[in-house]
Formats: structure tokens, sequence, C-alpha cells
């Protein structure tokens, strides 16, 4: 009894990401004893080996070798530019954790302290009720428990903490919020705008809403943060705390209460259900350096913020006598309705008559073009369901054109090309909401295990006709935006894409009002394990069409609100 008194805790988080960052914050800032689990090693912010290298100093000159890719990096090395850069250290070798495709699945993960907090995008946007009604209205999947009122309050609260920089719009469904100044526009991206809104004025060209701080206020961007340097190298890990990242900001934060206890190398095999009382009373885990099994416990809740897919696959291994399906599966629809943006899919062109203006510094952010197509009204009604936004930006070309430019000459010709920028392009890709379906799912494969010895997941996902429809779009208003400002040399392009590929799945444990058609409740709790709260991607009923993790967050410091609350009215 003395090990279980010594092993058991007031809460326990899985996962340091995006999600588990901001539950571990939370809950430790209410009080609560704290255990953080993490898969992966640990890395303290700062930790970033290629951080400040320059990419001439890079290994491989930043590339990956092509035997480490096949022997270490089967799926992975589908999306190279993530791979590559520096950062390939922040990733998981697939040869150490493989999975099975049914159909093509691109899953990137990232196992460590701060998770895919450090390598992510960092667009933050929230859902409006065009997204939290279309279910219900469309007849669609099931309807979400809750509606934008509901999470406004805490998208303002993670807002304000992470510190994202963009500009107000006042559109209904693009929902404002307590932002930062916006990264500018440079002149090409601002004279896109300009021509945009001249001749499409349904059209509304922003600047991205990024986790990047660029006024930075140390009462409220807590942790260990600073204002962004614009040096565009966010991938590698960023030392200054410019972008948000578990690392940089909740982590520290928890840590500092006295109330956080961080365990790395603690692969969760599943959680532990008591049936008589209902609920999860701990967590059994594989520790990664010893191979040992060893069980935590708690008294409180426990909060599931693994990713959707490894929170799916820890709740189908959490089986009982009680629960013979998996955990919370009663329904089987545990693992089912995985969504995923779909992009790879817009145009892109020159442009000319900026030839004798450049930019400064290296700007990790462009514009966004929020969803203008199916807003409930007869004069953007499409032929398919939901919608799309985009995202992009301008640049010119730099010296490193000319090492695959054989025009030039010798001598005083090469030094003159290498003096003057290239030219300016621009280019626009858009990201389409995928419908939730539940054929697609993920399944337990015990034939094959991980390098913990743990269930790897079988891929059965697949995008539908929706999508596809949607696509044709997203290509053709491309084109439009770009000759409304006086692109030249346009080129669409619509390239293959599966899921997986942009790095938002979602949907494996979705919210409802329903126990017999969902997992999760209004307030993200397992039904039939009401202590046991689900707040990352898994908790989606459906997908919008804008980057979900400000919404991962805001589900999840609402959801310790509520946690704490029951705790100290006694109903968990």
């Amino acid at each position: 009894m003395q090990g279980k008194k010594n092993n058991t805790y007031d809460a326990i988080v899985i996962g340091t990401g995006i999600s588990g960052g901001i539950a571990a914050m939370e809950l430790c800032r209410k009080g609560l004893k704290t255990l953080v689990l993490e898969r992966g090693r640990n890395i303290k912010h700062g930790d970033y080996p290629t951080a400040m290298l320059e990419s001439w100093e890079l290994p491989h000159q930043g590339k990956i070798p092509e035997d480490v890719k096949k022997k270490d990096y089967e799926y992975l090395s589908r999306k190279d530019y993530i791979m590559e850069q520096g950062g390939i250290h922040h990733f998981v070798k697939d040869s150490d954790h493989p999975y099975t495709e049914k159909k093509r699945f691109d899953w990137i993960r990232a196992y460590q302290t701060g998770g895919r907090s450090l390598v992510w995008g960092r667009q933050c946007y929230q859902l409006s009720d065009l997204d939290f009604e279309a279910n219900a209205k469309e007849g669609i999947a099931i309807d979400w428990p809750i509606r934008h009122k509901d999470l406004k309050p805490w998208y303002d609260y993670v807002t304000r903490f992470v510190g994202v920089s963009g500009r107000a719009e006042g559109l209904a469904h693009f929902p404002d919020g307590p932002f930062q100044p916006p990264m500018p526009l440079n002149c090409v991206e601002d004279h896109f705008r300009k021509g945009v809104h001249a001749k499409l004025p349904h059209i509304r060209v922003s600047e991205g809403r990024a986790a990047h701080l660029t006024a930075y206020d140390p009462a409220v961007n807590l942790g260990t943060r600073g204002n962004c340097q614009y040096r565009n190298r966010c991938r590698r890990g960023c030392p200054y705390g410019g972008y948000y990242s578990s690392n940089s900001g909740p982590i520290p934060v928890a840590i500092e209460t006295g109330n956080m206890t961080l365990v790395n190398g603690a692969a969760v095999r599943e959680i532990i259900y008591d049936a008589d009382k209902k609920r999860a009373t701990g967590v059994r885990v594989k520790l990664t350096e010893t191979g040992q099994e060893t069980e935590f416990f708690t008294d409180g809740v426990v909060f599931l913020c693994a990713s959707a897919l490894n929170s799916a696959a820890i709740l189908l291994a959490s089986k009982s006598d009680a629960q013979p399906n998996g955990l919370g599966n009663d329904n089987d629809q545990v693992g089912r309705n995985v969504m995923d943006h779909h992009h790879s899919v817009g145009a892109g062109g020159t442009m000319e008559g900026f030839e004798d203006k450049y930019f400064k510094g290296r700007k990790p952010n462009g514009i966004y073009i929020p969803r203008f197509v199916n807003l409930g009204d007869q004069a953007t009604k499409r032929n398919y369901l939901r919608g799309f936004g985009y995202q992009g930006g301008a640049s010119r070309s730099n010296w490193r054109r000319l090492v695959r430019e054989l025009s030039v000459g010798p001598g005083s010709e090469l030094k003159q090309a290498m003096l003057e920028p290239g030219e300016w392009s621009v280019g626009i890709g858009g990201f389409g909401e995928s419908l939730p379906n539940p054929d697609n799912r993920v399944t337990l494969n015990y034939d094959k295990l991980d390098a913990d010895g743990l269930p790897t997941l079988i891929m059965d996902v697949a995008f539908g006709e929706n999508e596809a429809a949607m696509r044709k779009d997203m290509k053709a208003y491309a084109v439009e935006m770009l000759e409304a400002a006086g692109v030249k040399n346009i080129k669409p392009y619509d390239r293959k894409v599966f899921p997986g590929y942009s790095i938002h799945e979602m949907g494996t444990a979705r919210m409802g009002r329903d126990p017999k058609t969902s997992v999760l409740n209004a307030h993200n709790q397992v039904w039939n394990c009401p202590n046991l709260y689900v707040t990352d991607g898994a908790a989606m009923t459906s997908a919008s069409n804008v980057n979900p993790s400000l919404t991962y967050m805001a589900l999840t410091a609402r959801a310790v609100d509520h946690a704490v609350k029951a705790l100290n009215r006694q109903e968990l």
C-alpha cells in the first residue's frame, strides 16, 4: 500500500503536446498534484541543437540521406520538408513506431516533451457557429454538444496566454480574438490583398493568425517567452520562445507551481478502470528505458491528451471485463470518424513591378483567406458541403537560385547576378474541410508491436466525394484571385493528397449529446467514465476548415475548469 500511496496523484495527464501542456498547467495552477506522462524523451526549453546553426552548417545541408530515409523514415519521408532543415530529431522513427495501411495515411509523430508543439505550423483560428451547427443543419454525423458561445471565453483565455498575432476582421464565420499586432504583409502580399479586395469584394485577405509574439507581455505570456525574432527556423525549436510551444509556455509554468511530476519514456499501455465506481483509477505504463511495467494511480481525474490517434489507441487497449471493447467504446465509436484537412491544391505565379523592393527578416507567417463559400446564403452556395480557406504568401528568390541556373556566365556576370534578387513569386494553397465518416477508422493491430511492445494501428481512412468536388473550386478560385491581383505566369496545381498529410487528425472519440452515438459529453468527459477527460483532436465532432490547435487548447482549459469544480463538489 505504501508503494501505491507514493504513486497516487490528484490528476494524471497523458501527453505534453498542445493539449497536454495546457492541461498540466491548468491543473497545477489550480493546486492539484499532477503527474504528467510523456512517451518520448525529455527536452527542456532551449535544448534545440540545430536552432542556432546556419543552413550550410547543418549535417548533409539539412537533407536526410536516402539510406536513412529508407531504413527509419518510410512514412515521414513522404513529407520531406518536415524532415529537413535541421529538425529531424524532433520526429519519431517509423522503424520504431510502425503502422499498417489499408489505405495510405501519412502519420507525422513527435514523441518528446512538448510533442508536436515544437514543430507545429502555429496557425491559430476559432471555429464559428457555422462550424458547430453544420452537422445538425445538414444531417451529417451528429451534432456538436456545444456552440461558439460556450467556448468563446476559453478561446480568448488561451489566445492571450499563447500570444496570437493577427488582425480582427469582423466576420461572424471567422471569429476574432484578443490578438497581438499582426505581422505586416510584405509589399507584394499587400498588393495582392488590395487587388483581390478591389475586384472580388466578397473575399477577404488577411494576415495569418499565428502563435508568434509580436508584443510580448510578461504578465500574460507566461513561461520562457520573448518576441519573435523573425528567423523562420521554427521547426528546429525556438530558443527565444517567440513562438508558442508547451516547452516555452505551460510546462515551465506548471513546474514553477511545484505541483507537477514529469515522467518521460512512459508508454501508456492502458487506463485502469474500476467498474464498480465507474471511474479511472490510474494508468499502466511501460518505462521505455528499463522495459519495466508500472502503475500510477489517481484519486482525482485523468486527462488523455496523447493526440487523436494515440488517444484512440489507448482507449481501445484499455479493455476489462466491464469494457471488453475498450474504455468508452460500448457503442463502437472509438477510432471512428477520423478526419483531416485536405490541401496541396491552389495556384502560384510571378509578380512584376516590384523589382526595386525587398523585405527584411524571415517572416514565419503569410496571408490567410477565410472561407467564402457555403456561408448559409444562396449567393455562396456550392454543389458540395462545407468549405475551405487559403494560406500563402509572397517572396523574392535570392542568390541560392544561381546554384541551378546554368545561363549565368563566369566572372563579373556571376558577381552581378549574385547582387540582384530574383523575381517575386506569390502563391496560395487551400485547406479544405473533410466530413466525418464512420467508415474512416483506426483499429489495433496486436500482430505488429512497436518498440515499446504496444499494439500498433491499422489505418483505414480516405477522403471522399465531397472533398474531391471541393478541390475543383479550391484550384479555380486560387487562379481567379491571382488574376485579380495581376499575377503573371499563373500555374494551378492539384496534387494527390492523403489523410494525415495536413497533420490535423481529428475525431476518433467525438463529443456529442447522446452516449449511444458519441464517446464524450459536452465537457469532454467519457460518458461511462466521468473522471476521464479527452481534450485533444480525438474530441472533434467535425473538422471545420481552419487549423484546429487553438480549439484543442480552449477545450482543454474549459475541461480542466469543469473537472476541478466537479472535484471540489465531490462529484467525481
